[in-house]
């Protein structure tokens, strides 16, 4: 059983409709106990890093998700939710992550030229390191997927999982043994992103 987590942030429908398309089992939840009781669990999110980090620790699931990896149940972070594994996030303010992979969330502005529209959305290819992590393992140098984000991982070189091209290199996945955050959209990445779903869930 997969748990998505509902805590008011992200569409879930989409996301539910995809992994249920690769046979997974899937429940939206917001409540601790089925967390816990979940084999994996996805952390979704859209929109501004600090309403969502707050949202999450006032819902009492930021240390549920916390623990539950840290205990090595394989957990995806999607977008926004990606970018809360980091350490903090410079959106607007300073804001705590939920630690679990080390580095920070900072604007794409400072990594790509002038000119360039914000936020990048779109589709784009993914590279990755020598060793790919078992989440990728079935997707091929150049796959294209979805993307709509203003910012992105840093001072994540050694977790860095895939990169994209967007005038300048930007952060497209981190990882770190069961855990794993996708910058990009899989549920709106068509064939490779329910690959990568269908790894996730063998994973």
């Amino acid at each position: 059983m997969i748990a998505i987590v509902d805590y008011g942030v992200g569409n879930l429908f989409s996301l539910k409709s995809s992994l249920q398309a690769v046979g997974a089992q899937v429940i939206v939840t917001g409540n601790a106990q089925d967390l816990r009781n979940a084999d994996r669990i996805i952390l979704p999110g859209v929109g501004a890093f600090g309403d969502a980090a707050n949202k999450l620790r006032e819902a009492g699931l930021a240390e549920i998700v916390k623990e539950e990896a840290v205990k090595g149940k394989p957990l995806m972070g999607i977008c926004l939710g990606m970018q809360m594994l980091l350490e903090k996030s410079y959106e607007y303010g300073e804001h705590e992550g939920l630690g679990l992979i080390p580095g920070t969330i900072r604007p794409i502005a400072e990594a790509i030229p002038e000119g360039y529209k914000i936020p990048h959305i779109g589709w784009n290819a993914l590279s990755f390191p020598e060793k790919k992590h078992p989440v990728f393992a079935d997707i091929q140098e150049g796959d294209h997927v979805y993307f709509v984000h203003s910012f992105h991982g840093t001072d994540c070189e050694k977790y860095t999982a895939a990169t994209t091209e967007y005038g300048g290199i930007l952060t497209a996945a981190v990882a770190k043994d069961n855990v794993v955050g996708c910058q990009f959209h899989p549920e709106k990445s068509g064939s490779v992103g329910l690959t990568i779903l269908k790894s996730f869930c063998n994973l």
